[in-house]
């Protein structure tokens, strides 16, 4: 398979196309035929070897988006599934999204129905699931004013979206 591997710290240069061996499922875990990812702060700290924990090389990518190919749970999981996957090490500590295929731990894939386009669908986990996580600390009530700072910035933008569904009644400023 085709990946982006990080063989050493630098700028985007480092980042080199090369051919692989495709994962090999495993038990608990699933293999995800990629069809997109975003790019993400951490990852370009990795780049930078700012993240001196991550062995190298390594195949980058804390988030992705795609079907699944081979699995190890039919039920959740079967054969095609569209799926997303954010975090949980993936891009540290095992291989993550920049590649044609990412094998994962199934309790870190999410099954998901959607009609998105595949661009757009890559644009939604990891800048949502920050934004959510942060207004569910929150604890929002109805008649709420929420300020979000960086209002125009994708995460500012998915809060906006989010609060206003969680509390329909919340009043949403934004600045930029």
């Amino acid at each position: 398979m085709k990946a982006i591997v990080l063989r050493e710290p630098g700028g985007p240069s480092v980042l080199k196309m090369t051919d692989v061996p495709t994962p090999k499922v495993k038990p608990g875990w699933s293999l995800i035929q990629v069809k997109g990812f975003g790019i993400n702060r951490s990852e370009i700290f990795t780049r930078n070897g700012w993240s001196p924990t991550v062995k190298l090389p390594r195949i980058l990518g804390i988030e992705g988006v795609g079907v699944i190919a081979e699995t190890t749970d039919e039920a959740r999981l079967p054969i095609g599934q569209k799926v997303a996957t954010i975090m949980g090490e993936m891009g540290r500590n095992f291989d993550g999204s920049y590649a044609e295929y990412m094998l994962i731990p199934n309790e870190q894939i999410f099954a998901v129905e959607t009609q998105l386009s595949w661009a757009e669908f890559a644009a939604i986990p990891e800048t949502y699931w920050t934004a959510y996580g942060s207004l569910l600390n929150l604890k929002l009530a109805d008649n709420d004013s929420l300020l979000i700072r960086g209002g125009t910035s994708g995460v500012g933008l998915a809060a906006m979206k989010l609060a206003k569904a969680m509390r329909t009644r919340i009043t949403v400023i934004g600045t930029t």
